[in-house]
C-alpha cells in the first residue's frame, strides 16, 4: 500500500524532526508529511531536515489543516498523527494491515487502555475524553474507548469521502461522529502514549477547546440523528407546557374563571413549540434519510471511479 503519514504541526520544532525521523526509520516506503500551520519557529526546517514533505497552510487551525491533507494527498493508507512525540511509529504503523485486510476503514490508536492515564499530566484532559466518549457513545449508539485520541489510520475511502466542516481540534471527534453515521468499519486498537517531551508544549486549551468539542459533538447530533435531537426538545417542551398548564387548569376548576392568562398563553405557546419542534425531527429526518441515500451512491459510483482508473476488478470480501 501507498501509505501517507499525515503530520499537522504548529509550533512542534522540539519533536517533529523525531517524529518524521521515526517513521521513515521504521518504513522506508511511506511519505512523511509535515503540513506547518503559521508556525512562529523551526518546525518547517526541522521536518524538511528529517526528511519530510513540508507543506504550508495558511488558514489557522488543525481541522483546515487536515481538510487540506485530505485533500491534497493521494494514498492507500493514511496515517494521521500528532508532531508531539507521543505515538510510538512502529505502532502506528502497525494499525495498516486492518485497513490493506479490509477489515477496518479507520483504525482508532486507543491512548486511554493503554498508558495514558500514567503518562498524561493533564487531569482536565483525562476528564474531557471520559466526557465525550461518554456523550457520542450514548447519542450515536456506539462502544468506542478513545474519541479524541490524534492517531489513526484510515482508507483511502473514508479520507476522500469525508467533508471535513471543523476548523480546529474538534476534528477526531468529528472524523468518529462520520464514520458511526456512515457505517464506515471503525477498530480501536491499543496504542503506547507519552507525555511531550521537555521543550514541548500543548496547544489545546482544555477550556476553550473542551467547549468547543461538546459544541461539535451537539451540532453533530442535531444534523445526524434529527428525530432523536428535536424529540428531545419536544418532549422538554411539553413537560413544560404541561406543568405550567397545570395552574389555570385547577383555578378554572375551582372556581370557573381563569385569571393567569399569562400563565395560560405561555402554556399554549410552550405546547405549540413542542408540536413545532416534532415537525422539524420529522422533516430533518426524512431529508437525512434522502442524503443518506445519495451518499451511498456517490460512495459506489466512487469507488468505481477508482477502481477503474487503477485497472483493477473489485474485490469480495
Amino acid at each position: 500500500m501507498r501509505t501517507a503519514i499525515l503530520v499537522p504541526c504548529y509550533n512542534e520544532e522540539a519533536t517533529v524532526g523525531r517524529v518524521v525521523a521515526d517513521f521513515l526509520s521504521a518504513d522506508p516506503s511511506v511519505v512523511v508529511y509535515v503540513y506547518d500551520n503559521n508556525s512562529t519557529d523551526e518546525t518547517a526546517l526541522r521536518a524538511t531536515q528529517a526528511g519530510a514533505v513540508v507543506v504550508p497552510e495558511y488558514r489557522q487551525g488543525k481541522g483546515r489543516v487536515v481538510r487540506s491533507m485530505f485533500r491534497d494527498i493521494d494514498a492507500d493508507c493514511y496515517i494521521l498523527v500528532d508532531g508531539d512525540d507521543t505515538y510510538p511509529a512502529d505502532e502506528a504503523l502497525a494499525m495498516r494491515m486492518f485497513v490493506g485486510n479490509d477489515s477496518a476503514e479507520m483504525v482508532i490508536g486507543d491512548r486511554l487502555s493503554s498508558t495514558y492515564a500514567r503518562e498524561n499530566s493533564r487531569p482536565f484532559h483525562e476528564f474531557g475524553n471520559h466526557l465525550v466518549r461518554f456523550l457520542v457513545n450514548s447519542l450515536f449508539e456506539s462502544d468506542l474507548t478513545d474519541i479524541m485520541t490524534g492517531c489513526r489510520c484510515m482508507s483511502r475511502r473514508f479520507v476522500k469521502m469525508f467533508p471535513v466542516t471543523s476548523a480546529g481540534f474538534e476534528i477526531e471527534t468529528e472524523m468518529t461522529i462520520h464514520a458511526l453515521d456512515k457505517g464506515f468499519l471503525v477498530r480501536e486498537v491499543p496504542i503506547a502514549y507519552r507525555d511531550r517531551a521537555e521543550g514541548s508544549h500543548s496547544k489545546l486549551s482544555t477550556f476553550s477547546d473542551g467547549l468547543r468539542v461538546l459544541g461539535m459533538v451537539a451540532r453533530l447530533f442535531r444534523d445526524y440523528r434529527p428525530m432523536r435531537f428535536f424529540a428531545i426538545a419536544a418532549a422538554v417542551l411539553s413537560f413544560a407546557a404541561v406543568a405550567s398548564f397545570l395552574v389555570p387548569l385547577d383555578e378554572y376548576l375551582s372556581t370557573g374563571l381563569v385569571a393567569k392568562f399569562p400563565t395560560l398563553i405561555v402554556s399554549v405557546a410552550l405546547g405549540l413549540g413542542a408540536m413545532l419542534s416534532l415537525s422539524c425531527g420529522v422533516i430533518l429526518e426524512s431529508i437525512r434519510m434522502n442524503a443518506m441515500r445519495a451518499y451511498e451512491l456517490e460512495l459506489l459510483n466512487y469507488e468505481e471511479r477508482y477502481v477503474a482508473s487503477r485497472g483493477e476488478r473489485f474485490r469480495v470480501s
